[in-house]
């Protein structure tokens, strides 16, 4: 009787909701109720401020999502009597099911993301072992010794941390193939890293085979060390320093809890945001992840091991075999056999690691193809829906995140549909004009509204479908692949720290530019059929409206695979710090602007000073003001590379000059000392668009991508060589030292 009671408002709802979506109403009358519920939607999100909000608008918003799937289900669909309309509408009405259901998914997903206190901080005596795993197959050795000095450096006592550099690239089976270049290659690498790991205080580790990829690495970093935590940080994945205080308590909170991940923060930016320059306007991409959806995922205690920037507890890994890796993405598939087993997650919602991204547009291509390969075999084989063990939450949490990567078809079924109608007059959605804007306009201005409450802050208005679009020519072969052989997939190292010395057009270009092409010639053929028949004239605007959106996601792609220059190998982190800058005149006080791993800018605190920089290159050492203000610390030794005139003094570009692994403490220390830069410019793009505002800035850009892209175009097309990266340059004439060293000279006046 009990249940009943329960059961009873429950069953109320669900009767009130059928009626509504199923009551008939005349086009008009829909029309109207559509523009009502939009109207409510935004009176809720800009009046209402109660705690309800949230629900008040994922229902109103689900009410107009429900009457349209209602009549786009009973109304729309062709007659199987004429198999040419009927088989596409039928694909067209498949691809639409799959993104309601995504919504609705994702509705559950973010229903409420967790807002987690900090864990309380542990004393000395508290503290539990930990054991630090670097990964590494092909990294340069600058980018491990900084990822390494910043592991070394991290704010837990040196008795209970120990780092280690799993490094597959100088495995027995590399050091002994019958290649002999790469062989020596793979015994110098082996040489070159147990130095730098004895110089640095860190353990290196290797293995006879490289089997299972990262998860096989990681399981052998298991077999070799004994620390209660893993701590796993990719090789570019450099930590701040107070990483562990921030997450080892949560582990005394509970003993059943196996994982803390921590958001992924880049330096630089991905191919989208560096050839569209949206890099510090525009939130970035994964903002919408780790900012919504992990925490969404949170709540349903189903936050998911991310590949780096996590603790995780030996003895859950020891429980489930190790790393897991049937799928090649061993982290998501690790965090469910744990999830399986009843053991906790947490995300801890703070930017503490600074990584890179993939600087070309192929190299990108790359890596989210191997994720969607990954996810899509985790779908097959692991099948979270029915995974025993997980709870329901659980299991639809895990198959949202799966499932996602399935995007391809139903973004290119879109763009294809409206081509059939402009071109082969096929009906696959039967339906007039007025009834396609009371229906399926108010429909699509509702989810927009809804997505831009639930993501505004960190995804504006239609990037999430440039991203798509951009990744499904080449992610629906990769999805194919493994619906085909769900085992073939095999692991591959994204490529980081790429440098382009000019602008090119990507390998991977032609796709776009052919579909540009159709969708522009398709708007003419469009244009000619409205101006010549009388019949269906008012759907062939809706449908050209449709082709419109295609048509600027296209044109926005254009410059996404024309590529900019960049010149620059490691990117800069605002540190402001002060220091002391020695040069063969004297030291001078300076402000320490900002730092990467090979230079950092600093701006003299002393006026009246003139630097000359260039062919004569001044040559000292640039010392760190400690975070205390008590001391400094040994010098980097440096080269004055510029210096930039400004209004109050004289800002100075420094470059390192042959750092040893002692320097990279140093460096490791100045950039990664404290994790609020990182934090500062994680929020610093956190501006929103709304749905206006940022539509009509997607016009504007698409307008100007495409002169840019067919500028590039053009260019490749009369360009005589093979447009492509070229490799990293060469350090400039005099930064390896023994340059001309002259006295700086103070300006009087």
């Amino acid at each position: 009787m009990d249940l009943f009671k329960r059961l009873i408002p429950w069953l109320l709802s669900a009767g009130l909701v059928a009626f509504l979506v199923t009551l008939p109403l005349g086009t008009q009358s829909q029309l109207v109720l559509g523009l009502v519920l939009i109207a409510a939607l935004l009176a809720v999100w800009r009046v209402w401020r109660g705690a309800n909000q949230r629900m008040m608008m994922m229902s109103i918003g689900t009410l107009l999502v429900l009457r349209y799937l209602y009549w786009r289900a009973t109304s729309t669909l062709p007659s199987m009597s004429d198999m040419a309309d009927f088989i596409p509408g039928m694909i067209l009405f498949a691809a639409e099911l799959f993104c309601i259901g995504m919504l609705f998914i994702s509705l559950f997903v973010v229903a409420s993301p967790l807002e987690r206190a900090p864990a309380r901080r542990l004393s000395d005596e508290e503290l539990p072992t930990v054991d630090v795993f670097i990964p590494t197959y092909n990294e340069d050795v600058h980018l491990l010794s900084a990822t390494l000095a910043a592991a070394r450096a991290l704010d837990y006592p040196a008795d209970k941390l120990k780092v280690y550099l799993l490094d597959d690239g100088g495995t027995d089976q590399k050091c002994t193939q019958d290649n002999v270049i790469e062989a020596a290659a793979a015994r110098r690498r082996r040489a070159e890293l147990m130095s730098l790991c004895a110089d640095l205080g860190a353990t290196y580790l290797t293995r006879q085979k490289n089997l299972s990829a990262k998860a096989g690495n990681l399981n052998n970093g298991l077999a070799h060390s004994t620390g209660e935590l893993v701590v796993v940080f990719d090789a570019d994945h450099a930590p701040v320093q107070e990483f562990l205080r921030e997450t080892v308590g949560h582990f005394r909170e509970d003993p059943r809890l196996f994982l803390v991940q921590t958001p992924h923060f880049f330096l630089n930016p991905d191919p989208v945001e560096k050839n569209l320059s949206t890099w510090l306007r525009m939130p970035s991409e994964n903002e919408m992840f780790y900012s919504v959806i992990q925490r969404g995922l949170d709540r349903w205690n189903a936050a998911f091991f991310c590949g780096s920037a996590a603790v995780l507890r030996r003895a859950a890994l020891v429980e489930a075999g190790g790393f897991s890796g049937v799928s090649i993405t061993e982290d998501c598939e690790t965090a469910l056999e744990l999830h399986s087993r009843g053991w906790n997650s947490r995300y801890v919602d703070r930017p503490m690691i600074a990584g890179l991204q993939p600087e070309t547009f192929a190299s990108f291509i790359g890596q989210r193809s191997r994720w969607c390969r990954g996810m899509m075999q985790i779908l097959l084989l692991k099948t979270p829906l029915l995974k025993r063990g997980l709870s329901l939450p659980q299991r639809v949490c895990y198959l949202s995140s799966a499932l996602f990567w399935a995007f391809p078809f139903p973004r290119l079924t879109f763009l294809v549909a409206p081509l059939l109608f402009i071109f082969f007059d096929l009906k696959i959605f039967i339906a007039n004009g007025q009834e396609f804007v009371a229906y399926a306009v108010t429909y699509l201005i509702a989810n927009m509204i809804l997505q831009n409450y639930l993501y505004g802050r960190v995804r504006w208005p239609w990037v999430s479908e440039l991203y798509e679009y951009i990744q499904s020519f080449y992610l629906a072969p990769a999805m194919l692949s493994v619906l085909l052989n769900p085992k073939k997939p095999s692991f591959n190292v994204t490529e980081k720290g790429v440098t382009t010395n000019r602008d090119f057009l990507s390998s991977l270009a032609t796709p776009y530019f052919v579909s540009f092409a159709v969708l522009v010639i398709a708007m003419a053929f469009a244009g000619w059929r409205y101006a010549t028949q009388t019949l269906d004239n008012d759907l062939l605007v809706v449908v050209c409206i449709w082709n419109a959106i295609n048509l600027a996601l296209a044109a926005v792609s254009l410059g996404v695979v024309s590529e900019r220059s960049e010149r620059r190998r490691n990117q800069r982190l605002a540190v402001h710090r002060t220091g002391r800058l020695d040069l063969p005149g004297g030291s001078l006080a300076v402000h320490i602007q900002d730092a990467s791993t090979t230079g950092a800018r600093v701006k003299l605190l002393t006026p009246g000073v003139d630097l000359p920089a260039g062919e004569g290159l001044l040559v000292g050492r640039l010392h760190v003001e400690t975070l205390d203000g008590q001391s400094v610390t040994g010098g980097i030794p440096v080269a004055v590379r510029r210096t930039i005139a400004e209004p109050d003094s004289l800002a100075v570009g420094l470059q390192y000059l042959k750092p040893a692994p002692h320097h990279y403490t140093i460096i490791a220390e100045l950039m990664y000392g404290q994790g609020k830069p990182l934090s500062d410019f994680w929020n610093l793009r956190r501006a929103g668009k709304g749905v206006l505002r940022g539509t009509l800035m997607f016009l504007r850009m698409s307008l100007g991508q495409t002169i840019r892209g067919l500028q590039f175009g053009w260019l490749a097309m009369n360009r005589t060589e093979t447009a492509a990266a070229e490799p990293p340059a060469s350090p400039p004439r005099g930064a390896e030292g023994g340059g001309k060293v002259a006295a700086f000279k103070t300006v009087e006046g």
